[in-house]
C-alpha cells in the first residue's frame, strides 16, 4: 500500500524555504544536472538514505549496489524498466544476455527478495538473466523458494580465459549487486565484460569520506548555482584513518575530530537559530548493513566505551575488521510515520541518472538522533506517481510531489558525487 508523505514536526523553517528554492529554480536545476550528466556518466544504479530535519536536508548514506528492490512500489515499475534499458544500452548497445551477480548469504531470504525484484525487472526490460552467484557454497544450481511465492535459481558463475559464463550462457555485462566487502575476487579481476557498477568501487576499495569529499564540492558548485547555503544539504565530516577500537588505537584522533566537528556544528545551529543539541554519528569509513555505528554529543563517549560496544564498533561486515572511520554531522530526522508516531528516512533509489522511487525507514524502537538502519526497522513504500522530477507548482512546498522533488534533487546530487568518484577511482587506475 502507498503510504502519503509522513508528518514532520517541523512545519516551516530552513527546509520550507529550501523546497521554496527547489520549486522556484526547477528548470535552472534541471538544466544544471542535464549538463553535470553530460560530463559524468551516472553510475548503474544507487540508492541514498537522506534525513529531514527541518531545518536541513541531507543524505547521509549512499550505496552503490543497492538491495531493497523488493520495497519499491509495484506501479511504478515502468521507471525502472525504462531506466534500466538506459543503462544497460549505455555500456552494451545491443546487450542480450546478463548475468546478476548478488551478495554470498543465501540464507538472508528477505535479501534474496530484493535480487528476485531485480532479476525481474531486467528481464521485463528486456534481457535475458541468469543468477551468478561468487559464493563457494554454491557449487551447482541452487533454486530458493521464497516467501512471497517467487523462485530464484543461483548457479555458479565460472570463468574461462578473460570471459565470465554460467555454462554456455555468455553474458555482454555483469550487474553487481555485491558490495564485495570482503575484496574483490579473482574471478572478477581483469575480465572483457563490464562489471555494472565497477569492482573498483566496492567496499573492498571505497572510503566514505572519499564519497563525501565529492559530495560536498558537488553541492558547493549547486549551491552557488541556485544562491543557497550549501550547509543545508551537506554533513559536515571527517575522518581517522586508523582505528582499532578494541586495542584503543585511534582514540584521540577520534575524540579530537568529533569536539572539532561538534563545534562547527554549534557555529551553524546559532546562525540558524536551532536550539537542539548537535551530534555526530561515527561509522567504518567502509562498508554497509548498518553495523558499526554511535552516536555522540560529546568527545568522552569515544573513550568511555564498554567493552562490548568497542567490539561492536569493531566489527565490519562478513567478519572484517574496521581500520579507519567517518565521523559525520548527525541530521536529525523529524519526520514520522503512525500512530504512535514511529520515526522515519526516506531512501531514494536511482537507476542510470532517473529516480525510480523509494521507501521510508521506520524504526519505532529508535530516536530521531539514532541510525535507523539496524534490526526492528520496517519500510513503507514512497509515493512516487512519477519520476521525482515533476513537482506541482500549484501546491505548497512541502505537498507530496514537492517533498518529494526535492528528495529527488538532493538524493541526485549524491548520485552524481558518486559518479565523480567513480570518474576519479577510474583515472586512478589509468595512471
Amino acid at each position: 500500500m502507498t503510504q502519503a508523505v509522513p508528518n514532520i514536526a517541523v512545519a516551516s523553517g530552513p527546509v520550507l524555504a529550501l523546497e521554496s528554492r527547489f520549486l522556484d529554480a526547477q528548470q535552472s536545476i534541471e538544466a544544471w544536472l542535464r549538463r553535470e550528466w553530460a560530463q559524468t556518466t551516472a553510475p548503474f544504479y544507487c540508492s541514498v538514505d537522506l534525513r529531514n530535519a527541518g531545518f536541513k536536508l541531507a543524505p547521509v548514506d549512499t550505496n552503490l549496489f543497492p538491495a531493497g528492490f523488493n520495497n519499491l512500489n509495484p506501479n511504478f515499475d515502468s521507471l525502472c524498466l525504462q531506466a534500466l534499458q538506459t543503462a544497460v544500452e549505455r555500456t552494451c548497445p545491443t546487450a542480450a544476455k546478463l548475468v546478476l551477480v548478488p551478495e554470498n548469504h543465501t540464507r538472508n531470504r528477505y535479501y534474496m527478495e530484493s535480487v528476485a525484484r531485480l532479476k525481474g525487472l531486467l528481464e521485463r526490460a528486456g534481457f535475458e538473466i541468469r543468477v551468478g552467484s561468487i559464493s563457494p557454497e554454491i557449487a551447482e544450481p541452487m533454486t530458493l523458494e521464497l516467501d512471497s511465492g517467487a523462485s530464484l535459481t543461483l548457479e555458479p558463475l565460472e570463468r574461462s580465459g578473460d570471459r565470465l559464463h554460467i555454462g554456455r550462457f555468455s553474458p555482454c555485462a555483469v550487474v553487481l549487486n555485491n558490495d564485495l566487502s570482503g575484496g574483490v575476487p579473482d574471478i572478477l579481476r581483469n575480465v572483457v565484460q563490464p562489471l555494472l557498477p565497477p569492482a573498483e568501487v566496492s567496499w573492498a576499495q571505497r572510503l566514505k569520506s572519499q564519497h563525501f569529499a565529492h559530495y560536498r564540492e558537488v553541492t558547493r558548485e549547486f549551491a552557488e548555482h541556485i544562491g543557497i547555503d550549501p550547509w543545508l544539504i551537506t554533513p559536515g565530516f571527517r575522518n581517522c584513518g586508523n582505528v582499532n577500537f578494541l586495542k584503543r588505537e585511534g582514540e584521540d584522533c577520534l575524540a579530537a575530530n568529533v569536539e572539532g566537528l561538534l563545534e562547527e556544528i554549534r557555529a551553524k545551529y546559532a546562525e540558524y537559530g536551532i536550539t537542539n543539541d548537535p551530534f555526530v554519528v561515527v561509522k567504518a569509513d567502509a562498508g554497509t548493513y548498518g553495523m558499526g555505528v554511535m552516536t555522540a554529543k560529546h568527545p568522552d563517549e569515544l573513550r568511555q566505551l564498554n567493552r562490548n560496544m568497542r567490539k561492536k564498533m569493531a566489527s565490519a561486515k562478513g567478519g572484517g575488521e574496521v581500520t579507519g572511520a567517518i565521523i559525520q554531522e548527525g541530521v536529525y530526522t523529524f519526520e514520522t510515520i503512525g500512530e504512535p508516531a514511529a520515526v522515519a528516512e526516506p531512501v531514494v533509489y536511482m537507476i542510470d541518472h532517473h529516480v525510480v522511487g523509494g521507501f521510508y525507514r521506520v524504526h519505532e524502537g529508535r530516536g530521531n538522533d539514532e541510525n535507523l538502519n539496524a534490526p526492528g526497522a520496517r519500510f513503507h513504500q514512497l509515493a512516487f506517481a512519477d519520476p521525482g522530477v515533476a513537482p506541482d507548482s500549484t501546491c505548497p512546498p512541502d505537498d507530496t510531489p514537492n517533498r518529494f522533488y526535492a528528495y529527488g534533487v538532493v538524493a541526485r546530487l549524491a548520485m552524481l558525487a558518486a559518479a565523480r568518484e567513480i570518474r576519479s577511482t577510474a583515472h586512478e587506475a589509468a595512471a
